[in-house]
């Protein structure tokens, strides 16, 4: 053995050597790692050619390794690490040579290529990574950071730290709307950090809060790492967990585990929520605590006068806080009470099919030990009740085809049982209420008479749906009936909105907080899956910006918010209509497609006009531009990942590391160790080199035991938020050191930012001890 070492163990040096020296070579990084794949692939087959890389294998031949399989021990769970005395032979790390070892990573790459980046099934979700790159770029170009910084200045700078705990809420709100970490700490660090010098803040404070709040845009959905992360996770959760079913003697996973082994992106978006709140939080704690503590290095700021109306404070509590609790109260009781529900009358043509058992009981002895152990006996128990009853009668009921009067039966039982109000209904005209009542808050002096005109028109709404729509109505029948009363409140809503225009705070966060709501909203509520909410992103940025630009050309905007409006419009008569067109629609459903068809070609106008207004001035190209580079630049890191991981993997550097692991009994233990070796990688490597290099290689591993493969993917993607902040490579540093003036040295950067990497292990460790943090939303929301 060359230096006393394994000669995977040196394969594993050189390819990690190879890597570093190529990333501090000052080649772009995406080329520098297919580079380092091809140098250390070269240099381990010619030592191998050599005869100096010798693999201390096990001996299978041997009596000792004979016994362990005859005691039933897998073969795949007997290791060099967990039986280190079998005995052993040494063997080539490319046992049937170099060249052919590099025939089949050829072969390997071309399939792999196909599968992940060209035409598999993960180039759909891939696709969200260009759209949310594209809506970040562009909201950044829009300017909206700088609104933001001025706006919240304002709010937060009269209180101690007041400026910190602002650029906090401003990245956080940043990462909800654009998610680029380089644009979001860029932006801040030119428009902020001077001025937060100028009013006397440690340079350490300063630079800190800059760069860790910038880093939220990893965690907090939508999230390009979260985005890459759940393609790979999907994958390596489903595999691993079929192969722990076969190795327990089960069919399939969905039989030992009693539920698919699936994760998607849009649940891990779901499972990310609190915990990206929740670092917000605890940075706009420690730069709460740090100016009560060290008052003179974080004075509060007073930053001239606002331009709102000023509300005392019981119209703010009545109109700000009382007024939403009790519109939102009020719908929450009429649902629990059935005033408020579902007023559908679908019958399927077939009946509903059977109930079946909470797990599959008839399988192996074998498998049947494995479910007990994994579930509980309780619940086996349960299962077998359950199956017990379904044979009593006559086994799982199927879905039979209804006849025309039992379709009449059941309809007339939905009709009946139809809550008064319907659901859509009344979310809808509670929106319009809150509009309402917050615009009576913000301009208490103005003439309340119109808004409180309009909450009449609510109050009617809301009894003509009770006592003339009938669940049997057509939609087109019900636009009718509601057409007085929603007019009256349009017209209420009109004047509130220029009221509401008038407030700073909300003229500046409204509009990117809509797209906010209906990218995530969308995703959150299992609406849709994230590619098509990243388009919608995307396109709402870019009416956002070209609306904005037309601003400050001081020229209208009328077009923009006109077709933004028809998309919504074309939204609500999808949701209500049937535009399935064809010798039976009906007149309404004609009028209905023609509508929608209209304010789809308008909308589709007003997107191709907001494209033009910023190509015209400038900046479509820029963000064009920006945008192919940074997914050009993701999909070669993918494309070069690869090479490298198949390079270990041919040489049996994947095997050998897999099998260290395995050799531990406790998997908290093993990924207690994945986690602190993704925490180092992080000081010299970039979140999208361990993304796609390491999570495959130890994947198999952490997503093959009993831990929510949510709670492990989220775990990963907030210890790699870390790599941004870590020296030395950390890239929120470089990109903060980039802008930083003159007199705020690295120095500066790299002591500030040690408070919040500590934040960031508290952060991991809360996760850790506290897992239903990251489960509880996904729980309760619909799953995608």
């Amino acid at each position: 053995m060359l230096l006393g070492l394994d000669g995977v163990e040196i394969g594993l040096l050189i390819v990690f050597l190879c890597l570093f020296g190529g990333i501090l070579s000052g080649f772009p990084v995406a080329f520098a790692i297919g580079g380092a794949a091809v140098i250390s692939f070269a240099i381990i087959a010619g030592l191998d050619g050599a005869g100096l890389l010798i693999h201390q294998a096990i001996d299978t031949s041997s009596a000792d390794y004979s016994a362990l399989v005859r005691e039933g021990i897998r073969p795949d769970a007997i290791s060099v690490f967990s039986y280190p005395d079998l005995p052993r032979l040494g063997v080539p790390v490319f046992p049937q040579g170099w060249e052919l070892a590099m025939d089949r990573n050829v072969s390997f790459i071309v399939n792999r290529m196909n599968e992940r980046v060209l035409a598999g099934a993960s180039i759909e979700t891939l696709l969200a990574v260009l759209m949310f790159v594209m809506m970040g770029i562009t909201l950044e170009r829009s300017k909206i950071a700088n609104d933001l910084l001025l706006t919240m200045a304002r709010v937060f700078g009269p209180l101690p730290g007041g400026l910190a705990v602002s650029i906090v809420v401003v990245g956080a709100f940043l990462a909800a709307s654009t998610g680029i970490v380089g644009a979001t700490v860029v932006t801040m660090g030119l428009l902020a950090l001077p001025t937060m010098l100028r009013n006397n803040y440690s340079p350490e404070l300063a630079t800190g809060v800059i760069a860790a709040s910038g880093t939220l845009g990893q965690i907090i959905p939508p999230s390009i790492v979260i985005v890459l992360l759940g393609t790979l996770a999907g994958d390596l959760y489903a595999a691993a967990q079929e192969e722990r079913a076969s190795l327990v003697g089960c069919s399939d996973a969905l039989t030992y585990l009693g539920e698919p082994a699936v994760v998607s992106v849009g649940t891990l978006f779901q499972a990310a929520l609190l915990p990206g709140i929740l670092l917000a939080v605890l940075y706009g704690l420690y730069a709460f605590g740090f100016a009560l503590l060290n008052p003179s290095k974080a004075p509060a700021v007073q930053f001239g006068e606002s331009t709102s109306e000023i509300v005392t404070r019981n119209e703010a509590l009545t109109w700000y806080l009382g007024a939403p609790i009790l519109l939102i109260g009020g719908l929450i009781v009429a649902m629990s009470f059935g005033v408020v529900g579902n007023q559908s009358t679908r019958v399927d043509s077939f009946s509903e099919a059977g109930q079946t058992a909470s797990l599959r009981t008839k399988v192996s002895l074998q498998c049947q030990e494995a479910m007990i152990e994994l579930h509980g006996q309780a619940a086996w128990d349960r299962a077998l009740e359950q199956q017990a009853e379904i044979d009593a009668a006559g086994g799982v009921e199927q879905a039979v085809q209804l006849t025309e009067e039992e379709r009449a039966q059941r309809t007339m039982q939905k009709i009946l049982d139809a809550a008064p109000i319907g659901t859509g209904v009344a979310v809808g005209f509670l929106i319009l209420s809150l509009v309402l009542t917050t615009a009576l808050g913000v301009s208490p002096s103005s003439d309340p008479r119109p808004l409180w005109i309009g909450l009449g028109g609510v109050v009617l709404a809301l009894l003509v749906d009770a006592f003339l729509i009938m669940p049997t109505t057509t939609p087109g029948m019900t636009f009718v009936y509601l057409l007085i009363p929603l007019a009256i409140v349009i017209w209420a809503c009109r004047i509130a909105v220029e009221r509401l225009g008038r407030n700073e705070l909300l003229r500046v966060v409204f509009p990117p907080l809509v797209l906010i709501v209906a990218v995530l909203g969308s995703i959150l509520g299992g609406i849709t899956n994230p590619t098509p909410a990243a388009a919608l992103g995307a396109g709402g940025a870019i009416l956002l910006a070209a609306y904005r630009k037309r601003k400050d050309q001081n020229r209208s905007g009328r077009v923009i918010i006109m077709s933004s409006f028809a998309l919504v419009i074309m939204l609500l008569i999808g949701f209500n209509f049937d535009l399935r067109v064809g010798s039976n629609t009906t007149t309404e459903n004609w009028i209905a497609f023609f509508v929608a068809q209209a304010t789809y070609l308008f909308a589709l106008f007003g997107l191709f006009y907001a494209c033009w207004v910023l190509l015209a001035s400038g900046v479509l190209g820029p963000i064009v531009r920006e945008t192919a580079k940074v997914t050009s630049m993701v999909f070669t890191i993918l494309i070069g990942s690869q090479l490298l991981n198949l390079v270990v993997i041919s040489f049996g550097g994947e095997h050998y590391i897999q099998d260290f692991l395995k050799s531990f009994d406790d998997e908290f233990t093993v990924f207690l160790i994945v986690m602190l070796v993704l925490f180092f990688l992080g000081f010299v490597l970039d979140f999208l080199e361990i993304i796609y290099i390491v999570i495959p290689i130890v994947g198999p591993v952490i997503y093959g035991g009993t831990f929510d493969p949510k709670w492990v993917t989220i775990m990963i993607a907030v210890n790699l938020q870390t790599s941004f902040l870590t020296p030395p490579f950390g890239f929120a540093l470089f990109y903060l050191r980039g802008v930083a003036p003159p007199e705020v040295t690295t120095r500066h950067i790299y002591r500030g930012i040690i408070p919040f990497v500590l934040i960031q292990i508290l952060g991991l460790a809360l996760l850790w001890f506290f897992p239903e943090v990251v489960t509880i939303v996904p729980d309760l929301m619909p799953n995608n």
